[in-house]
């Protein structure tokens, strides 16, 4: 597992900033496993902000948990932006929250494809009251736990932009 705590000044700005806004926070993720959820809640207060995180992983768990439709899934593929806005929207749907981030990607080694690489992840966020935005990087093929960890801090990133935009 990557070391988080270079990620504490964004977590720390972020539950902060929440806190402020009177904002509460859900995580909806697949690649990262948890990381943005895990970065969040290891700053002091952060129960004051953070709900819940979805660790979705599987297609099955992305529909059961967040209602993405099984058919998105199976037109576009888990890693796609119409798969990230439902997963999103869903976590907000699915938590009493004002504002989520969804990631989902392809960490590797395995899995890319020359459409669909290593690296690949597409993020949503959404917040109540509010257009979902979304988002797509191509992360450098640095291994599994530095593509996890990217996305993990471009998650944060996002999800501080959320809050500010209020």
């Amino acid at each position: 597992m990557p070391d988080l705590s270079d990620l504490r000044a964004e977590a720390e700005a972020l539950v902060r900033r929440c806190q402020a806004a009177g904002l509460r926070i859900a995580t909806a993720e697949s690649c990262t496993g948890g990381l943005v959820a895990a970065a969040i809640t290891g700053i002091n207060d952060a129960s004051a902000v953070f709900d819940r995180g979805f660790v979705t992983y599987a297609n099955e768990a992305k529909m059961e948990m967040l209602g993405v439709p099984a058919a998105l899934i199976a037109e576009h593929g888990a890693v796609s932006e119409p798969v990230a806005i439902a997963m999103a929207e869903g976590a907000l749907a699915h938590a009493p929250v004002d504002i989520a981030v969804a990631i989902t990607g392809i960490a590797g080694p395995g899995g890319g494809t020359p459409e669909k690489p290593v690296g690949l992840v597409h993020f949503a966020t959404a917040r109540k009251g509010a257009p979902t935005r979304h988002m797509v990087h191509i992360f450098e093929d640095l291994g599994r736990d530095t593509i996890r960890h990217a996305a993990t801090r471009q998650a944060l990133l996002l999800l501080m932009e959320m809050a500010a935009s209020g």
